[in-house]
């Protein structure tokens, strides 16, 4: 339990991504579920919101599958900071993405579509949705979808490397994009004309790029102090013996003050001290 809640600002961190890649998913999961608000006659409203919500739950809970499996690898092979550097890039390469500047991440998305051949068959059965049932299983279906976003957020997952931090990240992700694929099976024309928006898209990629930015910094960061770190420790580890302790000077050094009385001189060695004894003017011992 203790594991999950330390995992709440990584659930925080991925909702905003997806919440701020609204834009994104109205040009790939807002198509189908307007086609899937639209199927339900108006007469219907409540068969629509139900198809609506058991789509997403689908959608969302392939997400949170993804994102199980992203984090057991990231486990295996270790997290590390390359893996974190990795995610951070692909973050920045959304945010250039969703504002028109770069479009590099459509590559990644091609390279999905080969998996994706063999996923969408499974779908044709399931349509047309008349029930809640079909909508929850054509949502799993459709969390497969070649997404960059998508890809974005799973390095992010896999960067966890844990199958607990994994899944907290995707999950929070997906119900970070749940607003824009509900209201636009809602209101599809006047919630797609927001997100059109040049500015809105804008702020929206800037958002995500300073995301991707801070998650560079973070691995970054640590590996600097990680290196002040090892010089500390590399002291601690230096041999004494071959120190030249002739020149120190311990005239100055007060013994006064030290208290001789608990010191053991029983494992002492002797041998090589010199004991000879030395007298003053009026022939006392020294």
């Amino acid at each position: 339990m203790a594991d999950i809640v330390s995992l709440w600002p990584v659930f925080l961190a991925t909702f905003s991504v997806g919440l701020l890649g609204s834009g994104h998913c109205l040009g790939m999961c807002g198509g189908i579920a307007s086609a899937l608000g639209f199927a339900i006659g108006p007469e219907k409203r409540g068969k629509r919101y139900g198809i609506l919500l058991s789509y997403n739950l689908g959608r969302i809970s392939s997400y949170a599958l993804l994102g199980l499996v992203a984090g057991t690898v990231g486990n295996q092979i270790g997290a590390n900071s390359v893996l974190r550097i990795i995610a951070g890039l692909l973050l920045i390469a959304m945010g250039l993405y969703l504002a028109n500047w770069w479009r590099g991440l459509s590559y990644l998305e091609r390279v999905g579509s080969y998996i994706w051949r063999y996923i969408q068959p499974l779908t044709k059965p399931l349509l047309p949705v008349n029930n809640s049932g079909q909508a929850v299983l054509l949502g799993l279906a459709w969390g497969f979808l070649p997404c960059g976003m998508v890809y974005s957020a799973l390095a992010y997952a896999v960067a966890q490397g844990s199958s607990y931090g994994g899944a907290i990240a995707m999950l929070g992700f997906g119900l970070g994009t749940l607003p824009a694929v509900l209201a636009s099976g809602w209101a599809a024309e006047s919630f797609k004309s927001l997100f059109q928006n040049i500015i809105v898209r804008r702020f929206f990629a800037l958002s995500i790029i300073a995301f991707g930015v801070w998650t560079l910094w973070m691995p970054l960061s640590h590996s600097g102090h990680g290196a002040h770190a090892g010089h500390g420790a590399s002291h601690q580890g230096m041999n004494h013996e071959g120190m030249n302790h002739e020149g120190m000077n311990h005239e100055g050094m007060n013994h006064e003050g030290m208290n001789h009385e608990g010191m053991n001189h029983e494992g002492m060695n002797h041998e090589g001290m010199n004991h000879e004894v030395t007298t003053d003017d009026s022939g006392k011992k020294q």
